[in-house]
């Protein structure tokens, strides 16, 4: 589980920070990227990278600002040149649809896999066996959405020692008390999985928010995630600048991830008024109400290891 930043800047690209694009990385998981918004030249990005836009089953919109999704119908077009056939899954505010189909339509781009377009409400937007999506409205000029992605806990390590000290060989029988059925042997023994599987690996939680003024929401989608991604589109001190455009300062982020007990911050949506030379200051600002900050940069990846 890897989140991949494509973009970091806010507003426009500039030299240094591309626009808005977050992928995060679920290959071991199911084999698959989901992409947090996507900004303009996102698929330019990815060219130098090792995703491949095959990978990508689903792409979550922040909000319907051009810095985060005017990369949008070139990265869906191109991915079916490139021989995707899988579906792909896009959520978003309301006229996510329209703008992707007026794109598609007027440009004649046909796309070779299926294509599904859902417009979210707060709430949870997307659940299976392996993870939880949440949305919840954030402050912004325009509605724009935080997500909480939570992994949901999975069966513990099979205890293969144990097992072959019980006098039991690999085999189908450990696929079965791995599965949580009980066996029983031919010896009459019956083996219980609670005995042979360790507990439970408990699942990993990861808040990607769009652009937002200092809210509520924000920390309830933060509240004791592994990681939380929040912009930080000022700096301390500019709490009036960030009010008036409906972004947040450094301070305010650290802020959230604070009280919201979040285990790390990682800092996105850079103004380019601030080159690479006031990026430390960023971290710095951030690091002393939150310690454990880092500033993302294009291209930086940061690993969320499995909870022992």
């Amino acid at each position: 589980m890897e989140i991949f930043f494509l973009g970091t800047g806010a507003g426009m690209p500039a030299k240094l920070r591309n626009v808005t694009s977050i992928a995060l990385k679920l290959l071991e998981e199911r084999g698959a990227v989901w992409l947090f918004d996507a900004g303009e030249a996102t698929q330019h990005q990815i060219l130098h990278t090792s995703i491949k836009p095959r990978r990508i089953e689903k792409i979550f919109i922040t909000h319907l600002h051009g810095d985060h999704i005017y990369g949008l119908p070139g990265l869906l077009s191109s991915r079916s040149f490139q021989g995707g056939e899988s579906e792909v899954m896009v959520y978003g505010p309301k006229g996510i649809k329209e703008y992707i189909h007026v794109s598609l339509s007027l440009s004649q781009t046909y796309l070779k896999y299926p294509l599904t377009v859902i417009e979210i409400d707060e709430g949870v937007i997307f659940e299976d066996e392996q993870f939880t999506v949440e949305a919840r409205l954030l402050e912004h000029g325009i509605p724009s959405y935080g997500y909480r992605i939570v992994e949901k806990d999975r069966p513990g390590t099979l205890l293969a020692d144990k097992l072959k000290e019980a006098g039991v060989q690999p085999g189908p029988i450990f696929r079965k008390i791995k599965n949580g059925e009980s066996v029983t042997l031919e010896d009459g023994r019956v083996i219980e999985p609670g005995e042979f599987v360790g507990p439970d690996l408990k699942g990993r939680v990861v808040a990607i928010l769009g652009d937002s003024r200092y809210c509520e929401n924000a920390l309830m989608l933060a509240r004791g995630v592994d990681l939380l991604i929040h912009e930080a589109t000022f700096s301390k001190g500019e709490e009036k600048l960030a009010h008036d455009y409906f972004h947040s300062t450094t301070y305010q982020a650290a802020d959230i991830a604070k009280r919201a007990g979040s285990k790390k911050l990682c800092l996105t949506h850079i103004s380019s008024r601030y080159d690479r030379n006031d990026w430390r200051e960023l971290a710095e600002e951030a690091q002393e109400v939150f310690p454990n900050t880092e500033i993302a940069e294009d291209f930086k990846e940061i690993t969320i290891p499995p909870i022992k």
